[in-house]
């Protein structure tokens, strides 16, 4: 069974529907990305899977054991969280109460595994600076490794490299690769279509009217008559 199975859901806004009948998978080990125009209900598909929005009509269904709570997530930051007061290590470390309810109690596996993450980041050096100090890609880094205390299994991405320079994008591309190829399964919803190549296996490209659901292959052979 895949790790997350959507069939025939329908999204919209304000009761009316934008996309329809829409069925695809996500199997373990996958690298899917997200793509389409704004406001085509590519962030309402990914709030639906974790739980955080409904869909108007179909079926979404969590599969080989996987919780939402199994699911790591970075979503789109606004300016207000660019600028949190607190360090890169409170940050990282906040990434482990996804496993134990909202009581910020840590214990010595919580913090072994905020240390781990910002080592496998190379984040170690910024531990106890200020994250509103840190560079766009600095704070990425630092948002995927919390989301990495969260999951080992499947992360959840809304528009990481947005506002990034195209040397911190490629960068993150690359740590996303690696990720992935040590298996944990990417969902990464972006405006970059470039950046799927080397990078994206599998493409679903929402559309008003029409959906491509397939390979990154076919999707850049022309399958998405886009």
């Amino acid at each position: 069974m895949s790790l997350i199975n959507c069939k025939n859901l329908i999204l919209g806004y304000e009761g009316k529907a934008i996309i329809k009948n829409l069925t695809f998978q996500v199997d373990a080990g996958d690298y899917l990305c997200i793509i389409g125009e704004n406001g085509v209900g590519k962030t309402t598909l990914m709030k639906c899977i974790l739980g955080i929005g409904k869909a108007m009509g179909g079926n979404i269904q969590l599969g080989e054991g996987l919780k939402q709570n199994e699911i790591g997530y970075i979503p789109q930051q606004s300016s207000s969280q660019k600028d949190f007061p607190a360090t890169v290590y409170e940050v990282v470390l906040s990434g482990c109460l996804n496993s134990h309810g909202s009581i910020a109690i840590y214990n010595f596996r919580d913090k072994k595994k905020a240390d781990e993450n910002l080592e496998r980041l190379n984040l170690a050096h910024l531990k106890r600076k200020c994250y509103r100090e840190l560079s766009g890609g600095q704070q990425q880094r630092v948002l995927l490794a919390r989301a990495l205390c969260a999951t080992k299994k499947i992360l959840f991405l809304d528009e990481p490299v947005a506002g990034l320079d195209p040397k911190a994008a490629q960068d993150f591309y690359e740590i996303l690769k690696q990720i992935n190829a040590e298996g944990t399964t990417i969902v990464m919803i972006t405006h970059d279509v470039q950046g799927l190549k080397g990078n994206a296996r599998q493409v679903l490209h929402l559309k008003h009217e029409d959906v491509f659901y397939g390979s990154i292959s076919d999707y850049l052979g022309g399958g998405a008559n886009a």
